[in-house]
């Protein structure tokens, strides 16, 4: 990333042939080659190639979102842009073009420590852009290279004040505070820093499993706690009920015998219920004359199948 800020701040500082320029070179050749051909003489020639070399060296086009400083004898003249200007060849020259618009530079931290020793690999993402190109051509050589080792410095000093928890749980108020530390330090520049965004943070793969298992272990225990919540609120509940079948024994055999009618329900089901469970809810004489009953229905039967 920084060797293509350098390759786009070389290539802006030659941009010195404007199509303007190029156009007026090729319209004064055109001329004096016209009026030589007229007047037979070479001097329109002549004539027409010096004034377009002028005039290609002299037209200069800045864009929309480009400021360019003009020297004159190696003193600060004016500053420039956008738009089609004139400078004198030789005598004056220009500095580098500033791009005004947000740019975006990509900085990352590598086997950096935090502050409980953990080494993880932090990349974050800053958008700056230039406000005054004046300052930034002359406060500052390489201003996009003091912006990404400025960034790359601020963001391992930021690591090493911070746990490994609040980095994961809290880029956005790291972010904060690096676009603080940064924008303090460019503002002098003519550069201020918009935001700065942590993109990822990577920790080594042994500590990645044993967090993982860390909030595994934390997940069973909440999932314990809150069975043993609700058992607790289980348990209050039976109280509250023994409380109100002490004081109400009908309700008690009204209970045990919805139970039973609800266990029975299902067609060829068998229900086993212990003789203290009878005892308690008053059953034992009802199944015991309810099971007469059927004895006494089948030896009926039985007798008047042999009869016959």
């Amino acid at each position: 990333m920084f060797q293509q800020g350098m390759f786009q701040s070389n290539a802006s500082q030659t941009k010195r042939a404007s199509s303007v320029g190029i156009f007026v070179f090729l319209v004064c050749i055109f001329a004096g080659v016209w009026f030589t051909r007229r007047i037979d003489s070479p001097y329109p020639l002549l004539a027409g190639v010096l004034s377009g070399m002028y005039f290609l060296l002299a037209i200069k086009v800045v864009d929309q979102w480009e400021k360019v400083a003009v020297l004159r004898f190696g003193r600060f003249r004016a500053l420039k842009g956008p738009g089609v200007f004139l400078i004198i060849p030789i005598v004056d020259n220009l500095s580098r073009y500033v791009d005004q618009r947000v740019r975006v530079t990509t900085v990352s931290a590598e086997s950096t420590l935090t502050r409980d020793t953990v080494p993880v690999n932090v990349d974050a993402i800053v958008f700056w852009l230039v406000w005054n190109a004046e300052k930034a051509i002359f406060e500052v050589e390489d201003f996009m290279e003091a912006i990404t080792l400025g960034s790359q410095t601020a963001l391992r000093e930021s690591i090493g004040r911070h746990h490994l928890a609040q980095m994961i749980t809290e880029r956005e108020t790291l972010g904060h505070e690096l676009q603080k530390i940064l924008d303090e330090k460019t503002t002098p520049w003519g550069i201020t820093v918009q935001s700065v965004e942590i993109r990822d943070v990577r920790i080594p793969q042994a500590l990645e499993d044993a967090m993982s298992q860390q909030a595994q272990a934390d997940r069973e225990r909440q999932a314990r706690v809150i069975l043993g919540d609700a058992e607790v609120q289980v348990s209050d509940q039976f109280a509250k009920a023994a409380k109100v079948y002490a004081d109400n024994p009908v309700a008690l055999h009204l209970r045990g015998m919805n139970m039973l009618f609800e266990a029975m329900r299902e067609k060829g089901s068998m229900v086993v219920v212990p003789s203290s469970a009878l005892e308690t809810m008053g059953l034992g004489g009802t199944l015991a004359a309810t099971t007469l009953a059927k004895q006494g229905w089948l030896a009926m039967f039985f007798a008047e199948v042999e009869r016959r």
